[in-house]
């Protein structure tokens, strides 16, 4: 099924990229591998240097807890750090190195932003230089942990989930990365709760305090990387354990038998299992620093082989957006395609399968809650190239911690709702003349300017091409046009002050005696009657 067409051009040219810079509380001891695809990055670590990076430039930053990592970029840029699963790169470079990106490569690690940030899994990535750079292979659900009892290279059952929003976020940040240190209070001021209320909901939802299902993760994180052949001080480093020692007393006392006995005991048992999507993503990493290191950087494969997630559903509304070639969202027995600038709302509590064909690329933009987004089917916007820098950086700052300091989650809901809106005004009747659709396509790419839609110049020919083909004045049709993209706003949750803005009505009174003309109801009437409709 393919979705309606879509705006071409969305709602004008993309907002400024700001500048942004890495959270320190979104920064604890793990590496990170940045690099610059257009503008300008400064990256300090401890009291050495700033090294200056630019478009096609990057650098590996090493763990080091003693260190504080300084990261800024300027306005303009955009730059991908690639921060995934504990352990990553633990075998590569332990010094700060910079190093060139090929243009060759830069989708490569684009799409590999998307694989570390989303539910999907590739294979068959190529060549032999970087081996299985982007491979990500599912793991298996194995039996649940039972003491004593000897754990599989597959690792064991991650612990239950809690439900609550804020103990949730918290879950799902340790089981990428058991590694982090937080205390609980940090943790709690990250997701606007309080250490109180996370220790409850993480006893109240899994049957473990906190603590307790931390080392739980952590244990499983530490049998993947010891079946993929990391040592034991390198495993307990990764995982979060202070010292060789703690993580040998917890893990034996878990499965009764030492990280050495069991890291042995793989070797006499070939074929016992494949690596999980962690230990695979930590030897993906290792590849690619090989790859920094080489004398001869090897040519970029041409090809981008495809990729899909398993069938998953997700308890909030998830943007994806394709930045190259094209993909799929299956949901039941319907297949909506997906082409290169179409960014889609996935609903909500909806079993589905997104895919990837060859040479394809796509990236997350953001979420919105249920509560903020109506939304019973999926939902589609074309946005033009010019786009394509601005909604990286909305990736980047949606999945990342490098993001503006007065970064709003809710962003991405509001532009996206300005550029629906616009589409959705192409049901205004539309000219079929040539030069009036060409007219009728400015006035909309101009209609958030105050006064833009009037400052269209056009001659007597277009005006009678309005009239005989819309049956509107071309005045009036600007006016319907506002309007319809207005009650969309509205329906969306936008408050009348924003969207007399966002259309262009300097005051909020001519606004809403505009809309009341149109619509027969006040702005505030008309949002309320909305709202009640959808509860």
């Amino acid at each position: 099924m393919v979705m309606p067409s879509s705006f071409a051009k969305g709602s004008g040219c993309p907002p400024p990229i700001p500048g942004a810079r890495w959270s320190p509380a979104d920064a604890p001891v793990r590496p990170l591998l940045l690099w610059v695809r257009t503008g300008t990055a400064h990256v300090r670590l401890g009291s050495g240097p700033v090294l200056h990076l630019r478009a096609g430039e990057g650098i590996w930053i090493p763990a080091d807890g003693r260190a504080e990592r300084a990261i800024t970029t300027e306005p303009g840029t955009v730059a991908f750090p690639l921060c995934p699963h504990a352990g990553v790169g633990a075998r590569g470079l332990s010094e700060l190195t910079r190093f060139d990106v090929p243009s060759g490569w830069q989708d490569w690690l684009t799409q590999l932003f998307n694989l570390q940030v989303t539910p999907f899994s590739g294979r068959g990535y190529s060549p032999k230089a970087i081996e299985e750079l982007l491979r990500r292979p599912g793991s298996r659900p194995p039996a649940p942990p039972v003491v004593g009892q000897e754990p599989s290279p597959q690792g064991f059952a991650s612990p239950a989930m809690p439900r609550a929003r804020g103990a949730r976020a918290v879950a799902e940040e340790l089981m990428r990365d058991p590694g982090l240190d937080l205390t609980v209070e940090r943790w709690a001021s990250r997701v606007l709760s309080s250490a109180r209320t996370l220790r409850r909901d993480f006893l109240a939802d899994t049957g473990l305090t906190f603590e307790q299902w931390r080392l739980h993760c952590r244990l499983g994180a530490a049998v993947e990387f010891l079946a993929a052949g990391y040592d034991v001080d390198q495993v307990a480093a990764q995982v979060g354990f202070a010292s060789r020692n703690g993580l040998t007393r917890a893990f034996k006392g878990q499965f009764g038998l030492t990280p050495h006995e069991f890291g042995r005991g793989l070797f006499a048992r070939p074929g016992s299992g494949g690596l999980t999507q962690r230990a695979a993503a930590a030897r993906q990493t290792d590849d690619l620093l090989r790859m920094m290191r080489e004398t001869d950087t090897p040519a970029a494969p041409e090809t981008l082989p495809a990729a899909s997630t398993p069938s998953h559903t997700n308890d909030i509304h998830v943007l994806s957006w394709m930045y190259r070639g094209s993909g799929y969202l299956d949901i039941g027995d319907q297949r909506y395609e997906r082409e290169r600038g179409v960014a889609t709302w996935i609903p909500a509590d909806m079993e589905h399968v997104t895919g990837l064909r060859e040479n394809s690329v796509s990236l997350p933009l953001g979420n919105a809650r249920t509560a903020d987004l109506h939304l019973t089917a999926p939902l589609q916007v074309r946005f033009s190239p010019a786009w394509d820098d601005y909604l990286m950086f909305c990736s980047i700052s949606a999945r990342s911690g490098l993001r503006p300091d007065d970064h709003n989650p809710r962003h991405i809901l509001d532009l996206f709702a300005e550029q629906v809106a616009a589409q959705r005004a192409l049901s205004v009747p539309m000219p079929t003349n040539p030069r009036a659709r060409a007219v009728a396509m400015e006035c909309l790419r101009r209609i958030g300017e105050p006064g833009g839609t009037h400052h269209v110049d056009v001659g007597i020919e277009i005006h009678r091409a309005f009239r005989d083909e819309t049956g509107m004045t071309l005045g009036r049709w600007r006016y319907a046009a506002r309007m319809r993209i207005a009650r969309d706003l509205l329906a969306g949750g936008a408050p009348p002050s924003a969207v007399a803005r966002r259309i262009g009505y300097a005051h909020l009174p001519t606004f809403s005696a505009a809309f009341s003309r149109f619509h027969g109801l006040s702005p505030r009437d008309y949002q309320q009657r909305e709202s009640e409709r959808n509860q």
